[in-house]
């Protein structure tokens, strides 16, 4: 099969990554890609939110399956003009991704569906919710952007100040552009968070591993919000019983749901969960695979990932189950200093050579900002690179994925060095 990738994540080197492993595939193709998928694929200078191009030359190229990473590609309706022009492609149509496209939507379907969320009120005017934060809220709260914010949209604001400030930055600054004009409020849900991601055609589907992401920037979940600062899989938290709650409380209804409001969903549903001990909500939904998820959860993978996106695209899952290693996988994000806020890019990275030397076929260096200049791959952008390792407990993974993280140099590096160390305890 002659494959098009489109993204150019760290997610979507992760899917490169694996997808090149296939005996099925012919020639793997990206757009636009990066440092380190341009060593597994032809990459092609074509933006990912360039719909018309990307179409153009999928048609010319006569392309078999278009994989689509990024959120924003699907939200613009990728997959629509795709099939219009009879070309495969992996994702929802416009529609099925406003689950992502727009929080307020999302709630709205999961209280029509009967998901658990939690309770929400919506504005789109600064005063009104002001107003409304005035009148019920004297302690923590969450504040949501409406739209797509890549991944920095959420403020959980622990008092008046903070989340009036929120409020202010998300509508008024317009932090977040457009996707600032309407803002979900919604009580604060406390416990653990999990994230579950399942592929589907529409009518069955392909559970993947638990993970959990560490979203803030700052060790112990403090400071602002990231698009990930790594992840780890599976979850401990995420245990048997809990995996059939959801199945039976949030995919299923999903796919009903859908089957309902006439909505053709193929691709991949994110669920992410809020779980504590008498009580379970969905936070939100997504409709692409996580990332920095992928980077803990696809090395895992034993069976061949090609098969299951294609199946998923024609709308024939059937049985197709994917399998899985018994292993513990830790990713931890190097990001440019000052990421979420402003940092400069450009700087060399070293130490990558040193670590494929060691030849460790349980350490991958997933490329997210990357580009190559001058024989050099330098930073191009806020997280820089996805180190994951994997082995057969968490305390092996961790010990093999911070050896390597610390070989890793370049001006202004920053890492979390508490990657998946609260799920320690579920093991000791």
């Amino acid at each position: 099969m002659r494959v098009l990738l489109v993204g150019s994540g760290g997610r979507e080197h992760t899917l490169a990554w694996k997808l090149a492993q296939s005996p099925l595939l012919e020639k793997l193709f990206c757009a636009p890609g990066n440092a380190g998928i341009e060593k597994i694929a032809e990459c092609v200078n074509i933006k990912a939110d360039d719909i018309a191009a990307l179409k153009s030359w999928a048609r010319e190229q006569k392309i078999d399956l278009t994989v689509v990473g990024p959120e924003v590609s699907l939200v613009m309706g990728i997959a629509d003009h795709f099939r219009e022009a009879g070309l495969k492609i992996f994702g929802p149509g416009q529609a099925g991704a406003m689950l992502e496209g727009s929080k307020v939507w999302a709630k709205r379907k999961m209280k029509k569906w009967g998901i658990p969320t939690a309770d929400f009120t919506v504005f789109d005017d600064f005063d009104d919710a002001r107003r409304h934060l005035a009148r019920f809220y004297g302690g923590a709260v969450v504040i949501k952007a409406d739209g797509l914010a890549a991944g920095k949209g959420v403020t959980v604001a622990s008092g008046p100040e903070e989340a009036e400030q929120a409020l202010y930055d998300i509508m008024v600054e317009k932090v977040f552009g457009d996707s600032g004009n309407r803002v979900v409020i919604e009580n604060c849900l406390n416990g653990e968070e999990v994230s579950v991601l399942a592929i589907t055609d529409g009518k069955k589907l392909a559970i993947l591993p638990s993970a959990q992401d560490h979203k803030a920037i700052g060790e112990g979940d403090k400071g602002p919000n990231t698009g990930g600062m790594g992840a780890y899989s599976p979850a401990p938290i995420y245990t048997d019983q809990l995996a059939e709650i959801t199945l039976d409380r949030v995919f299923k209804p999903l796919l009903k749901g859908f089957q309902e409001d006439y909505i053709n969903f193929s691709g991949v549903i994110y669920a992410g969960l809020m779980v504590s001990e008498d009580d379970f909500n969905v936070l939100e939904f997504n409709v692409r695979f996580g990332d920095p998820e992928t980077q803990a959860i696809i090395p895992r993978m034993q069976s061949d990932l090609l098969p299951l996106l294609a199946a998923s695209a024609e709308g024939e899952l059937g049985n197709l189950e994917p399998r899985w290693q018994n292993d513990h996988a830790v990713c931890v994000v190097i990001s440019s200093g000052g990421y979420p806020g402003e940092y400069r890019t450009g700087y060399p990275i070293e130490g990558l050579s040193e670590i494929e030397k060691e030849k460790d076929d349980r350490i991958a260096i997933f490329h997210a900002g990357t580009k190559s200049k001058d024989g050099w791959i330098v930073t191009d952008g806020g997280r820089v690179l996805g180190v994951t390792a994997w082995g057969s407990n968490l305390d092996v993974a961790l010990k093999k994925v911070y050896g390597a993280v610390e070989k890793i140099r370049f001006e202004g590096s920053y890492y979390r060095r508490d990657i998946a160390h609260k799920a320690l305890k579920h093991y000791r």
